[in-house]
């Protein structure tokens, strides 16, 4: 009697976490986005499904866009586009901190975000916003810009007050309510960052 072969086991394909990067949306003296994206990241790093980094757009110090081609072509020109295009392009989603200056986003993030377009392309972004109103008009601003760049943004906003969130207005103390959104946000964020990362695998 011939000993019956079993045919192998195929192993599932080892996939790479996402890689996050917390992006800090403000370059303004005493600005208060350090310290809201370290409680991102705190809230972020015991995380076993992706990995996290806070990246702060004020250590690349972009100039105001000063490349002679559009973004869309590539072709940058400038050793600080090719820095920051570096460090953009090495992430697969991002958590976009942002203050709200005159219902929209500081220039200083719209002016980084303008810098590339192919690093941002088929990638998840997420959303945490603060000010008087919770920086929901810069929120909803950030959603439409980075919706031309083709990335893929999450329900699932924070939005945090300066009188419920900020002792004084000045000093962080996050509330349990925005707590709670961050957990959701993350989940949703690392989820979508997973298919769209196998998504591109595929292609």
């Amino acid at each position: 009697m011939r000993p019956t072969i079993q045919a192998p086991v195929a192993k599932p394909r080892p996939t790479s976490r996402p890689k996050v990067a917390i992006i800090v949306g403000s370059t303004r003296p005493g600005r208060k986005a350090e310290a809201v994206a370290a409680w991102v990241h705190a809230l972020a790093a015991p995380r076993d499904d992706a990995t996290f980094e806070v990246v702060d757009i004020a250590d690349y110090a972009l100039p105001h866009l000063d490349e002679p081609v559009p973004p869309r072509a590539g072709q940058y020109s400038h050793p600080h586009t090719h820095a920051w295009a570096q460090k953009i392009g090495a992430f697969d989603a991002y958590v976009f901190v942002t203050p709200e200056y005159n219902a929209s986003v500081p220039g200083a993030l719209k002016n980084a975000i303008d810098f590339l377009y192919a690093e941002w392309n088929g990638k998840a972004a997420a959303f945490v916003g603060y000010g008087i109103q919770g920086g929901t008009r810069a929120v909803q601003h950030l959603r439409q810009i980075l919706g031309d760049l083709e990335v893929v943004d999450i329900p699932t906003t924070v939005a945090l007050t300066l009188a419920d969130d900020f002792q004084d207005h000045t000093d962080f103390t996050p509330s349990a309510v925005p707590t709670k959104s961050a957990a959701l946000m993350l989940d949703e964020l690392v989820a979508q960052a997973a298919r769209s990362k196998e998504a591109g695998r595929s292609l």
